[in-house]
């Protein structure tokens, strides 16, 4: 036979009446604890598609990024895209448009979402802690029309909404790549980044979005993409924003990054 230690000899007899112990002794402290657990949930946030593919929609590794972190975080997710047609399709394997060719934009959005995915125009505040929209040329095609206008844009209706409800809800606002041209036309006087202003030999190919960021009255912060710096924080209007593929590197650093955005995020959620 197996002999007990004189601890857990004491156990069988002594447990029952030290529960009870417990209750007597600290009720409001045990309840304290169980309606801390409650009140203690994961940050619900929307992710807001543009279709699927860099040159016509959702640049598909800044959206996986941003799911991974979100997923890594603990949050809660949806994802929307708002139901148009796309401006245009792009033939990926050239460069070039498909002139014969017409997509949705919430249709193709589903192929990141694994079909799991809803129409923007039932987006908001009420049922999410935060939004976050990912890069993509379609940010700057179907979620407005700066590809063409520039700093004459126009945003699609629903975006500029949900950009606005979120900025009046103190909710904060994470974008990436060239989606903060979004906020920096809707959100007068916000602090973004798209990376740096000079080219650079190729480094930032996009770098003149910075100048039209500022045209349209936003402040253009400088920015790297690597880890060390790679996210601007606009704490009093609470946009997050990252470079992402605004910049020539590797992908490593384009992941980081917007892990960097995503996790200021849900640190301004207070979830």
């Amino acid at each position: 036979l197996r002999r007990r230690s004189p601890a857990s000899a004491m156990l069988p007899s002594r447990a029952p009446a030290l529960c009870t112990a417990l209750r007597r002794a600290a009720p409001a402290g045990l309840a304290s604890l169980h309606s801390s657990a409650r009140r203690c949930r994961a940050a619900r946030v929307a992710v807001v598609l543009s279709g699927c593919g860099v040159y016509d929609g959702t640049e598909i590794h800044e959206a996986s990024a941003v799911l991974v972190h979100l997923s890594r975080g603990g949050a809660e997710v949806q994802m929307y895209a708002p139901d148009v047609p796309q401006m245009h399709v792009i033939d990926h394997s050239k460069g070039q448009p498909a002139e014969a060719e017409s997509r949705n934009v919430l249709v193709e959005s589903a192929r990141i979402a694994r079909g799991k995915i809803t129409s923007l125009a039932k987006l908001t505040t009420a049922d999410h802690d935060a939004v976050i929209f990912p890069g993509g040329f379609g940010a700057a095609k179907n979620l407005s029309t700066f590809a063409v206008d520039g700093k004459d844009c126009k945003v699609n209706r629903e975006v500029e909404r949900v950009l606005k409800d979120f900025h009046k809800a103190g909710k904060p606002i994470g974008l990436c790549c060239i989606s903060p041209v979004l906020a920096a036309k809707v959100l007068s006087g916000a602090e973004v980044t798209v990376g740096h202003e000079e080219e650079e030999g190729g480094k930032w190919p996009y770098a003149g979005t910075a100048g039209a960021i500022k045209e349209l009255g936003a402040k253009h912060c400088v920015k790297e993409v690597t880890i060390s710096f790679p996210a601007h924080v606009d704490t009093k209007n609470k946009v997050v924003t990252t470079p992402a593929f605004m910049c020539e590197t590797a992908l490593h650093h384009i992941f980081d990054g917007i892990g960097a955005m995503v996790k200021n995020v849900l640190k301004l959620t207070g979830k």
